[in-house]
């Protein structure tokens, strides 16, 4: 039960007010955040003005932003309420989220991955939630369907959000091992020979991977996983010549699988197994000339039944909020320079 309550602004009031009242003063303070950051963020995006009075926030503002800001205010007190955190993170997501969604089935009918309204994947470190629309419908698909495409720009969360699911499935005996690969194509540079044995070649382009663990994973237990053979990193190439069946399977940096390595990927799909398919076209680092795999594949799988194809803009990058800014300034120039051609 929600222990914040709306005042109505005052009739004939110089300038509009909108008054929330929160009955728990202690949760208020986390909700304002040190220093009231909290409040800033809020006030930086919305473009709303909140004031402080005792146990009320007084929001100013036009009537479409003050609901807005009380939404977010209200969800995220409740947020608190219920023992969770308020990040800067959080207060993004409720934010691009404009509010509570309608709970997301599962696969089969007996994950218990959602509470109430909120989209939540647990793992043994932490709660993974989606911060946008599109992190929400690609959350839904994954769990829906046996084959998804992540497709977009980096910072929006496509792998992170993939092997978050995949160890939670994995954590609830859904699949028996979680395998993550990617390409082993340099990104513009040439690294020339690397010393060491083959793991020692091959970590450095797979480390993205092994942090995305780290984060839902005590070291200790994913050392042991991958001892035991039921947590995979390894290169595309690798892949051939087997089936992975009852498999969480992820290919990220899809952009740089050729045409045939696609195929070979793909077709490795065994019984009881999900796959994964992550890329950014707009970061292809493989020979000119040579076509990139995921873009044949977006074009050749389209409407296939059993396949969800899931897209993410600018718009969606849960980074640095500089990030998205820098993507939509390469988009802008690169549309410039195809409107010239």
């Amino acid at each position: 039960m929600h222990t914040s309550a709306l005042i109505p602004p005052e009739t004939g009031a110089a300038s509009p007010e909108l008054r929330l009242e929160f009955a728990d003063n202690r949760l208020l303070i986390d909700l304002c955040g040190q220093f009231d950051r909290n409040l800033a963020q809020i006030e930086s995006t919305l473009g709303v003005q909140i004031l402080r009075r005792g146990n009320q926030l007084s929001l100013f503002g036009t009537p479409d932003v003050q609901a807005q800001a009380a939404d977010a205010l209200t969800a995220l007190y409740a947020r608190l309420e219920a023992g969770k955190p308020v990040e800067a993170g959080d207060i993004d997501g409720e934010l691009r989220m404009g509010g509570p969604s309608a709970p997301l089935p599962d696969a089969g009918g007996q994950l218990e991955m959602f509470q109430r309204e909120q989209v939540e994947i647990r793992t043994r470190r932490k709660t993974v939630e989606p911060r946008t629309d599109a992190q929400k419908a690609y959350v839904k698909s994954l769990f829906k369907h046996e084959l998804a495409f992540g497709i977009g720009p980096a910072g929006t969360g496509k792998t992170y959000l993939a092997v978050a699911v995949g160890v939670s499935m994995f954590i609830e005996g859904h699949v028996d091992r979680i395998i993550l690969s990617r390409p082993a194509v340099e990104a513009g540079e040439k690294l020339g020979y690397l010393p060491g044995d083959m793991k020692d070649k091959v970590d450095p382009y797979m480390q993205p991977l092994y942090d995305a663990l780290n984060d839902f994973l005590p070291g200790k237990q994913t050392a042991k996983l991958i001892e035991e053979k039921k947590i995979e990193i390894a290169p595309l190439a690798f892949m051939r010549g087997r089936t992975l069946s009852n498999a969480f399977v992820v290919l990220d940096e899809a952009q740089n699988a050729t045409t045939m390595q696609m195929k070979m990927f793909l077709t490795r799909l065994g019984e009881g197994s999900r796959m994964v398919i992550t890329g950014d076209r707009s970061q292809i680092d493989l020979p000119r000339g040579v076509q990139s795999g995921l873009r044949e594949a977006e074009s050749l799988l389209d409407g296939v039944k059993g396949i969800s194809f899931n897209y993410f803009t600018a718009k969606d990058v849960v980074r640095h909020p500089l990030v998205a800014r820098i993507i939509e300034a390469y988009d802008a120039a690169d549309a410039a320079s195809a409107a010239a051609r």
